[in-house]
């Protein structure tokens, strides 16, 4: 959002319903809703993604239980009197698919996820204290997230995630069993020599067995160690606010000036930038629409037709990726034979964007 809510709100004009006078309007980018409408329909979305959430959240639990049924069925089958330890390795692999399908489920819990807090700490959160308005730029991050939808975790930060909280405890549980059905089935073992030619499968040696093994339990642990740092997404519970998460306070106990308030996990990416060439024969009125409107600035060229010879002005104007639409309406709307092109821009630099002068490292 460009502006504060409190600066997009007008007095609706409509007699016909009671109070319609001082009721506040929504003006935001040319819509005109009631308070109470926005406010409906934002309750029912929230509603909506919470629910996303939720069944996505109850597949994780899905494949968790997946992974310790066959967990618990392979360790009966290798205990059995006629078990094999293999079963063991076999069920470890399989929990390993287990553990990469919930790390993918838990990517798309975390996009879900992501857009209700945003909604719970920059919109709910934000009308229960002063200045009761929404935070600024709340819903051109959601709307980016809606129209341009990104994993806010990496599916290694995923795995690491998931390993942390259920899958190495099954590893474990599965790396004790097999070493137990090895060395003590049907009686112990009395040597190394005896505890290698046990590991063995089929015509696989014993050493090759436990060497495996071994590197596999060492990659899990790495991968769990080496992701605890990992912090992309927010996670089920973490600090909501930079304040929270280790940002110097001041003597008072508040955040300092220089302290975003935004929440800390928002993603910190920057919106994709674009550049629009309108030529038309109606350049003041086209401009104005799209300063009033928009609230973006636009620069004139002076153009001629190659194949009509006519002379045409071209407007160039920069925006973000949610406002295309907004453009091309306001432009149709006032001059529907304007050519528009919407092209792709590396960098937009200046007022209303990423700032011209950079400081000095």
């Amino acid at each position: 959002m460009d502006k504060p809510p409190s600066e997009n709100q007008k007095t609706s004009a409509n007699p016909s319903q009671p109070g319609a006078e001082s009721e506040p309007v929504w003006t935001f980018r040319g819509y005109h809703l009631r308070a109470s409408e926005f406010t409906t329909a934002m309750v029912h979305f929230f509603r909506a993604e919470v629910h996303r959430a939720n069944i996505w959240r109850t597949r994780l639990d899905t494949t968790t239980n997946w992974a310790v049924v066959s967990t618990g069925a392979s360790l009966t089958i290798a205990f059995s009197q006629s078990g094999f330890h293999g079963v063991i390795l076999m069920n470890a692999l399989l929990v390993t698919m287990f553990l990469l399908i919930e790390a993918r489920r838990y990517r798309y819990y975390e996009l879900w996820s992501s857009r209700v807090r945003l909604m719970e700490t920059d919109f709910f959160a934000a009308m229960l204290v002063p200045p009761f308005q929404p935070s600024p730029d709340w819903a051109e991050s959601l709307a980016e997230n809606l129209l341009h939808p990104q994993y806010p975790i990496s599916v290694l930060e995923a795995v690491g995630r998931r390993l942390r909280r259920n899958y190495l405890y099954i590893y474990m549980i599965l790396t004790i069993a097999w070493a137990a059905k090895t060395a003590l089935f049907p009686t112990a073992v009395k040597s190394w020599y005896e505890f290698t030619y046990r590991a063995s499968i089929g015509s696989i040696p014993g050493d090759t067995v436990i060497l495996f093994v071994a590197l596999f339990i060492s990659s899990l642990i790495g991968i769990a160690l080496l992701t605890v740092g990992l912090q992309q997404a927010l996670g089920e519970i973490l600090p909501r606010f930079a304040s929270e998460a280790g940002v110097p306070l001041n003597t008072s106990g508040k955040a300092t000036a220089e302290t975003p308030t935004k929440p800390w996990f928002r993603v910190a990416r920057r919106r994709r930038q674009l550049m629009a060439l309108i030529i038309t024969d109606r350049a003041n009125e086209v401009g104005a629409a799209i300063l009033n409107e928009l609230k973006r600035g636009a620069t004139v060229l002076e153009g001629k037709g190659m194949y009509t010879g006519a002379t045409h002005s071209i407007l160039l104007c920069a925006l973000t990726i949610t406002e295309v639409n907004h453009l091309k309406k306001v432009v149709s709307d006032v001059d529907p034979r304007s050519f528009v092109i919407v092209t792709p821009a590396q960098e937009v630099l200046g007022r209303g964007f990423m700032p011209l002068s950079t400081e000095k490292s």
